[in-house]
């Protein structure tokens, strides 16, 4: 006992350490102090209430739920507790950017805001966006069609780089007919849209490359919206435990419920899907189509035929235009259309 009490004190007069701090360390960890004692329980209760919000909660919600618990603890307390336990609640701030290169050519905006297309395959808008999972981040890149707001593309991965929106493209090229000199691909000034393989791309494949401003959300409003739909209607509320599993998430509601099924006002209240096949239904169906499924009548007996006759005066007429499903479906049945929302028949 006594030579290792010697060697202990050998080894603190090195380290320049007193002997009676680290005997009132040693009497510390077998008895510990009141105050000890209540950190130790404290820390518990902040561990059950972190794992009860998902892992949300940071310390100002955890000190907000002890107070309405009855707990009389400082905030600051719970900090550190939270600092030592290694707890951290879920923040929106990113942990770093990247930063484009500064001698990268920039594209000129060819869109100044105006996100309206003549048709599919004209103007498409592409973004990234970070889902946060327990496994780390997950980098979602997505291509959205202007004229009818269609995801035509969309790939995700762990990095942020050129090969994950240089993938997502060519899925998009490969998915869609795209005429050389007719399309215009806009997007940020990110590193990722000014690289070297992106834009030698496009180059190859006759897209026009087009840039808004730096630091400005407005210029790319209509990929931002997109990002607003996934975080609200498939994201918000949900704890995605590794990358598979929002992926799948992103699949269901992407393919599987946003392009298919998801009804939009702007749409005429019909689908991406819906919208396009609409158009490409009034496109085939022409006037001499028409003429022979609905015979032309008298002006007054036609305005009398109710939603039908209204529908295939329009067609008949000339202004071929895309106005919801009423005139989808007086192009392809004859049967009364009674919801301008009703899905075209196939």
């Amino acid at each position: 006992m006594t030579s290792t009490r010697t060697w202990v004190e050998c080894v603190l007069r090195e380290l320049s350490i007193a002997s009676s701090t680290y005997y009132r360390w040693r009497r510390a960890e077998r008895e510990p102090c009141e105050r000890r004692r209540r950190d130790m329980e404290l820390t518990e209760q902040i561990k059950e209430i972190h794992a009860d919000s998902g892992g949300i909660y940071g310390s100002p919600r955890v000190h907000a739920v002890l107070k309405r618990e009855g707990v009389h603890v400082g905030r600051k307390r719970v900090e550190r507790l939270m600092r030592e336990a290694d707890i951290a609640g879920i923040s929106p701030r990113r942990g770093g950017f990247t930063r484009r290169d500064p001698k990268a050519t920039l594209a000129p905006d060819l869109v100044e805001r105006d996100f309206t297309a003549p048709a599919p395959n004209r103007l498409w808008v592409t973004d990234l966006t970070m889902i946060a999972t327990g496994e780390g981040p997950l980098w979602l890149s997505a291509i959205r069609d202007a004229f009818s707001r269609r995801v035509v593309a969309w790939e995700t991965s762990a990095r942020a780089d050129a090969d994950l929106v240089l993938t997502t493209l060519e899925y998009a090229l490969a998915s869609r007919e795209v005429e050389p000199g007719t399309l215009v691909h806009h997007a940020d000034h990110g590193c990722q849209y000014t690289s070297v393989k992106l834009t030698t791309r496009l180059l190859r494949a006759g897209v026009q490359a087009s840039m808004g401003s730096v630091g400005d959300s407005y210029d790319n409003a209509l990929a931002e919206n997109l990002w607003m739909l996934i975080k609200t209607e498939c994201i918000r509320g949900r704890t995605f435990t590794t990358r598979a599993e929002a992926n799948l998430a992103l699949f269901e509601y992407i393919d599987g419920f946003y392009n298919s099924r998801r009804i939009q006002k702007r749409l005429g209240y019909l689908s991406p899907v819906e919208f396009e096949g609409c158009r490409r239904r009034l496109r085939r169906g022409r006037r001499g189509r028409v003429r022979r499924e609905h015979p032309r009548l008298p002006r007054r007996e036609r305005r009398r035929r109710g939603p039908v006759g209204r529908a295939v005066r329009v067609v008949v007429r000339g202004r071929v235009g895309l106005r919801g499903g009423c005139i989808a479906n007086a192009v392809n049945t004859s049967e009364p259309c009674m919801s301008r929302g009703r899905p075209a028949p196939s």
